[in-house]
């Protein structure tokens, strides 16, 4: 995900695909427990994608 996706989108719009994102995350931590992960590399993905979700909501929110 591009920080440039993020920005053109309102804090509504950012704090469900944050919610979505966190939700897929968690759901691959479950599959990673139980030995049936097949992309490891997606945990790294999602869990930056989430950093990005959360720091272009706290630009909207402070500006």
């Amino acid at each position: 995900m591009k920080v440039k996706n993020l920005k053109g989108q309102t804090i509504e719009e950012l704090k469900q695909l944050s919610e979505d994102t966190q939700k897929e995350l968690f759901s691959l931590r479950m599959k990673r427990g139980t030995g049936t992960l097949e992309q490891p590399l997606r945990l790294r993905t999602l869990r930056r994608d989430v950093a990005r979700i959360k720091t272009a909501i706290r630009e909207l929110g402070v500006k």
